[in-house]
């Protein structure tokens, strides 16, 4: 099979964005034709229709859903590798990609991202949130320099940091919820709640370590990758979220409020990269601030 040219990723990318081959085209600039017969060229090398076409829109097949993905993260890699060498010319330029799940202790890498700022004007930060296997897989595909990932998590195949912080597990509820009135949420409380959990909880991942209630008493009834969405159900009275401490507002302002776990449960936090990872300058300048500010003391 001949080698897909990044230039028709990026028609085909396109055509998903727009979902429509006339929308497309006027985006790119080029004939509608020339579009169309550089999609039939694509589903013909590779053998499969990448789209099924309506009157109006298009949408994609199972292989072209496929495509779409590994299309992204094809140019995303490609487009960096250009940025990252044109920057080798500047005296310390370009992106540094951050992944990180919805944490306080980003608040680190924050000031060690400002010091970097400060010497080096030019370096530029490129932030992806995202579960662990999520920070994984583009950390592994090498679309991120570095991640943070929540223990337990296996460290085993990366270098890796300790971050000076811990992430505290508790409940997040509305303020007229009965257990607003606790100081703290025992595992007794979770039995029969309506629960929001992460989709890694679920898959037995961050509180296996705690001595709460067993999986099969808890009533979940959603998951979610990110908290933000969750909180709003839990303004809506759908249910409680099982959460992290201080990732949604819940200020003076807020209906929602939060309560630890009883006994108290928290979750170290690493800084991650490939073993391999071949740094650009500024990624390695941002790393060394980094140790910089943990030897300060910093904490979120």
């Amino acid at each position: 099979m001949e080698t897909l040219e990044l230039r028709v990723l990026r028609y085909f990318l396109a055509v998903t964005e727009e979902r429509s081959i006339t929308g497309a085209a006027e985006y790119l600039r080029i004939s509608q034709p020339s579009l169309s017969r550089q999609l039939r060229q694509l589903e013909e090398r590779l053998g499969h229709r990448l789209f099924e076409r309506g009157s109006r829109t298009i949408t994609l097949t199972a292989e072209g859903e496929l495509l779409r993905d590994r299309a992204r993260e094809i140019v995303a890699l490609a487009d960096r590798t250009e940025t990252e060498i044109a920057s080798m010319d500047e005296p310390v330029g370009g992106p540094v990609y951050l992944g990180c799940g919805e944490s306080d202790a980003m608040r680190i890498l924050a000031r060690a991202a400002r010091r970097v700022r400060v010497r080096w004007p030019q370096v530029r930060f490129h932030l992806y949130s995202g579960n662990a296997e999520d920070l994984g897989e583009r950390l592994d595909s090498g679309l991120l320099d570095f991640a943070v990932l929540i223990e337990p998590a296996d460290v085993s195949k990366y270098e890796y940091v300790r971050l000076p912080a811990a992430d505290v597990w508790g409940v997040l509820m509305r303020r007229d919820h009965p257990l607003a009135a606790r100081d703290a949420v025992s595992s007794a409380d979770l039995e029969g709640l309506p629960l929001l959990v992460s989709r890694q909880m679920r898959a037995g991942g961050e509180l296996a370590g705690w001595q709460g209630a067993a999986p099969e008493r808890l009533d979940i009834v959603g998951t979610y990758n990110l908290p933000n969405n969750a909180a709003l159900m839990v303004s809506e009275g759908v249910g409680c979220a099982l959460c992290l401490d201080r990732i949604v507002n819940t200020g003076p302002d807020s209906d929602l409020t939060f309560r630890p776990l009883s006994p108290r449960f928290e979750s170290g936090l690493d800084l991650v990269w490939r073993v391999d990872r071949r740094f650009s300058r500024a990624a390695r300048c941002f790393l060394d601030e980094l140790r910089g500010v943990i030897a300060g003391g910093a904490r979120p």
